[in-house]
């Protein structure tokens, strides 16, 4: 059984973090000057473990047989809160428009490029190689993919290549992917300046809203109407950041987004009751879970969780995407090995791995993203 075959990485509607990927400290660009948004760090974590959440208890799949049973059954009261979980990736392209709006601000193309690369391809080739070694050990009960298949993982363009996924959750690096090409040709390149990133939100509403009534597979692919709101949302909070909260162009973009990005989560995870699914998901409740992620990183902008500014919090931003690349289908590992070899309890369990995923985005990060990073950064854009 091939592992990316059989996972989603959150929400149903994607064909299965995170992610933003920006520096350990997220540095806002304000009227004010230079400050960290350490804030802005945390929430990144806080989404990853939303993830995790789904992915470890709020779903059937992979992670039922690493149980030796449905989540619901070792989770009875926590699964259809963890059923949520999903939502995260929503937070995230919130941060991600907001972190991507402010780091492209004032760079040139190539710059802009070889900061994504960097950023993006150390962790994420890691992980790919890491996962894949896992599951090609004898003892492990999953499949590792063909080595054509890895080699094209590699490249981080499977989807659209028609290859199997080693990594479930690499779906939302795709949509990351693409929203960094159309803002890099559209701003970027260009140049940033209020005027041109707000005809850019303006476009990629009506024409995502467009692509949506047209039904054309690649107009979805290049546009993506269900992520889009997302995205632009946080780029119309950026600008609240930057140019302050008496703009009522930027609240025009960020209620607009709210309203549409609303809508798509809801379409794309209520279902009615059924006896039959893991879980049932209340329209209220994502509706108020997209609501807390849009309202979270406005607190942000607006300067309203300056407070938290513990120096913990960039250790936690710098820990998120290694975290997000491999909790999923090594959390799988892990989990039957607790659950079913030690026999620890379920909640024991769950602490424990997620405990050891962060260890080990630890390790990835300093061992791997540390040193590549801005060796991979200069190799692109030497003149930096």
């Amino acid at each position: 059984m091939s592992a990316p075959q059989l996972t989603t990485g959150a929400p149903p509607v994607a064909p299965d973090l995170v992610t933003t990927a920006p520096g350990p400290a997220i540095r806002g660009r304000s009227r004010g000057g230079p400050s960290r948004l350490r804030a802005l760090d945390g929430l990144r974590l806080l989404a990853a473990l939303m993830v995790a959440a789904y992915h470890y208890g709020g779903r059937n799949g992979e992670i039922a047989q690493a149980w030796g049973g449905s989540p619901a059954h070792q989770f009875p009261t926590a699964a259809p809160l963890f059923a949520y979980g999903c939502l995260g990736v929503q937070i995230f392209f919130v941060i991600s428009g907001f972190v991507i709006c402010l780091s492209g601000w004032g760079r040139t193309l190539r710059a802009f490029i070889a900061s994504r690369i960097s950023r993006l391809y150390p962790a994420y080739w890691a992980a790919i190689l890491l996962v894949t070694a896992v599951f090609a050990l004898p003892w492990v009960a999953y499949e590792a993919l063909p080595p054509s298949e890895v080699l094209t993982n590699l490249t981080m363009l499977q989807q659209p290549l028609g290859a199997d996924r080693v990594l479930g959750v690499c779906w939302t690096l795709w949509a990351e992917m693409r929203f960094y090409a159309l803002f890099a040709l559209c701003v970027v390149l260009p140049g940033a300046t209020r005027r041109r990133v707000v005809l850019f939100c303006a476009g990629w509403t009506l024409a995502a809203a467009l692509a949506q009534a047209a039904h054309q597979p690649f107009l979805d692919t290049v546009l993506m109407p269900e992520y889009a709101p997302f995205f632009i949302g946080g780029i119309g909070l950026y600008l609240l950041h930057r140019y302050g909260a008496r703009d009522p162009v930027a609240w025009a973009i960020v209620l607009v987004s709210w309203l549409t990005g609303q809508h798509h989560a809801v379409a794309g995870l209520w279902h009615a009751p059924s006896a039959t699914a893991f879980s049932y998901r209340s329209t209220a409740v994502i509706i108020a879970v997209v609501t807390l992620g849009f309202a979270l990183v406005a607190a942000v902008a607006l300067g309203k969780l300056h407070w938290a500014n513990w120096r913990w919090l960039t250790v936690a931003g710098a820990l998120t995407y290694p975290f997000y690349l491999v909790h999923e289908h090594l959390g799988w590992v892990v989990v039957r090995a607790l659950h079913h070899g030690i026999g620890l309890p379920s909640y024991a369990t769950l602490m424990l791995t997620v405990a050891l995923m962060l260890l080990l985005a630890w390790v990835l990060h300093r061992f791997i993203e540390r040193p590549l990073t801005p060796a991979l950064k200069r190799s692109i854009d030497p003149r930096r």
